[in-house]
């Protein structure tokens, strides 16, 4: 809980710079869409993962956070998806769990060692926050590094939004949850 009052406050206090930031005229990704193909970052920056390969004839959940190592997502949002694979993969037929962040591929292959995502979840580094913009789910938190991605989770069949839970903060820590996937 205090993670998320920590980000809570991190996201008001910038609401100002917020409110005065020129965004694009992205629209945010919705049920239906097609997910948008960009490359991500698997363990280095040699290793590209393109969304579109990674979900064709897949069911893939895909969940974003703020940032890597940040005390909501260390403490409650990583681990739940890593405790929650097994049966996630198994009731729900997922067949891959991914984690991305607006962080570089180093950062997120140490933050998923640390919570034992290895083989569990797959930590995806989106370090120029192109998927988070092709989304329309950046968010400008200069505290934090500037421009991040919101806290989501989605689930992506066959590279189809089927389900979409986006923080109504950004930030907070209720409907991206491991334990809200399949609830809609």
């Amino acid at each position: 809980m205090q993670a998320c009052n920590f980000l809570s406050r991190v996201v008001n206090s910038t609401k100002p710079n917020v409110r005065s930031f020129s965004r694009t005229l992205g629209v945010m990704v919705k049920v239906g869409d097609k997910i948008p193909s960009v490359d991500l970052f698997e363990d280095s920056p040699a290793n590209k993962i393109n969304t579109g390969e990674l979900t064709n004839g897949k069911k893939v959940i895909f969940f974003g956070v703020p940032g890597a190592f940040t005390p909501g997502c260390s403490k409650t949002h990583l681990p739940g998806y890593v405790s929650g694979a097994e049966s996630l993969k198994a009731e729900q037929g997922i067949d891959e769990i991914v984690c991305v962040s607006v962080n570089d591929p180093f950062v997120m292959s140490a933050w998923g060692k640390e919570h034992g995502a290895t083989g569990k979840v797959r930590m995806l580094a989106d370090p120029a926050g192109l998927f988070a913009s092709a989304l329309d789910v950046n968010i400008d938190l200069p505290p934090l590094g500037g421009v991040r991605s919101k806290r989501y989770s989605m689930v992506v069949q066959n590279g189809e939004v089927k389900e979409l839970n986006i923080e109504p903060d950004g930030t907070g820590l209720s409907c991206s949850l491991a334990n809200n996937i399949g609830k809609k």
